[in-house]
């Protein structure tokens, strides 16, 4: 009888120990649970924050756009100077793209944004400090090099930052950020330059101060590049473009060409014109109109994943081409509310189309040549700021704004229905974004 109960006994004592153990190990995964909560919180905390420095470094780059007519007021130049101002970013991107465009792998994410930023600060403090043509012409040049190194650098470090298992999420934070901080940028400075003083100083000072809040951010976020070297192993990267790639690339090229080409007129002149020929010298408002052409652009990125990249590349050229010809129309009748729609309809086919066409070139590179495609796309797109809006100044002396308004459309028409109707007829492989 003792034997049993001892027995008895014993067997209590495993069963609690059991539990204990069983409790115990329930413990162990509720703390590692807890754990992983926390750390996913903390990826995505981070996540953010990298995205929000993304928009104050983009929103400097259109920053300018709606205080164009207050410069050509001051100094007293045409529109064919506004071009070529606005222009001068292009080249900065460009130049950046070609000579350090594989910068943030070498030496860092932290480094290479941290010297964007400070690209950044020296356009802020040049139109700052704007007493003649040139100071503009060096502050865009600045805001070019700043763009340049955070485009595909913050782009990368946003994704890299984010929980495993967040791609999809990072992308759009990514996104949402690039084209979402041009659209802050004259949205932010028009309303500073109509309901503030000093419209020529205040946005300029704002931004200088945000810049300086991002410098504590990145200072604060961790490095993600683990096999880092110094700056002489920067190489430029010089484009290609390799057999395989080309029945793709071409259409693809045409169309971010047009996309971004029709952004570059909206950001340069469309305060002008909006003000010569609408009445419109509200800068608040000339800020927002070309800000909701950036934010469409936006919608229009995000609509890929549903719509399918085989779809969009097309489909984009079609909703850029009623774009353009919404523009076109706005230009003859003078009709705002023709010059909104145009703004919305163009940002989601150049959204729709860009990121499509980056999608299906980089499906179609070679892995280890792809990088260098996609820099040659980015500066067949940014050469789509720069020449053609060029050329609206140059023609908007003899033919009026409108006139070289008009013309630019017309050949953007070409284009994007020549993409098209190749598109149309030799699809893009069917593969996701």
């Amino acid at each position: 009888m003792e034997r049993e109960r001892g027995g008895e006994r014993d067997r209590g004592m495993e069963g609690e120990a059991g539990s204990e153990v069983k409790a115990g190990e329930q413990g162990d995964a509720d703390e590692q649970g807890d754990a992983g909560e926390q750390g996913g919180r903390r990826g995505w905390l981070r996540c953010l924050l990298a995205g929000a420095v993304f928009v104050v470094c983009m929103a400097g780059t259109t920053l300018p756009t709606p205080l164009y007519p207050l410069y050509q007021q001051k100094f007293g130049f045409s529109e064919l100077t506004v071009t070529v101002v606005y222009a001068v970013y292009a080249f900065g991107v460009i130049g950046v793209l070609l000579l350090a465009g594989n910068a943030s792998d070498t030496v860092g994410r932290r480094p290479t944004l941290l010297c964007g930023l400070g690209f950044a600060a020296a356009s802020a403090v040049c139109f700052l400090l704007a007493d003649a043509l040139g100071w503009l012409y060096a502050g865009r040049l600045l805001s070019g090099l700043s763009a340049g190194l955070f485009t595909g650098a913050a782009t990368a470090y946003v994704m890299e930052l984010a929980p495993r298992g967040g791609g999809s999420r990072a992308t759009l934070v990514a996104t949402a950020a690039n084209m979402g901080g041009l659209g802050c940028g004259p949205l932010l400075a028009g309303l500073l330059a109509e309901y503030a003083p000093d419209p020529l100083v205040l946005p300029f000072a704002v931004h200088l101060g945000l810049v300086a809040v991002s410098v504590g951010v990145l200072l604060w976020l961790p490095e993600t590049v683990r096999d880092r070297r110094g700056p002489a192993a920067v190489r430029p990267q010089r484009p290609a473009l390799p057999p395989q790639v080309r029945a793709v690339f071409v259409p693809a090229a045409i169309a971010s060409f047009v996309g971004f080409a029709l952004f570059g007129v909206f950001t340069s002149v469309s305060p002008a014109f909006l003000a010569r020929y609408l009445h419109v010298d509200n800068h608040a408002v000339s800020g927002l109109i070309v800000a909701l052409a950036f934010f469409a652009s936006t919608a229009g990125q995000l609509a890929v994943d549903r719509v399918g990249v085989a779809r969009s590349l097309p489909l984009g050229c079609v909703v850029l081409f009623g774009g353009l010809v919404l523009l076109g129309a706005a230009l003859y009748t003078d009709l705002l509310a023709l010059v909104v729609l145009s703004a919305v309809v163009g940002g989601v086919g150049q959204g729709l189309a860009f990121r499509a066409a980056l999608a299906s070139v980089a499906a179609a590179a070679p892995p280890d040549r792809r990088a260098a495609v996609i820099s040659t796309l980015f500066v067949v797109a940014y050469t789509g700021i720069s020449i053609p809006v060029i050329g609206v100044g140059v023609l908007a002396d003899p033919l009026g704004l409108e006139g070289a308004g008009l013309v630019f459309i017309a050949c953007m028409l070409v284009l994007v229905a020549s993409a098209a109707a190749y598109l149309i007829r030799r699809p893009v492989p069917a593969k996701g974004p």
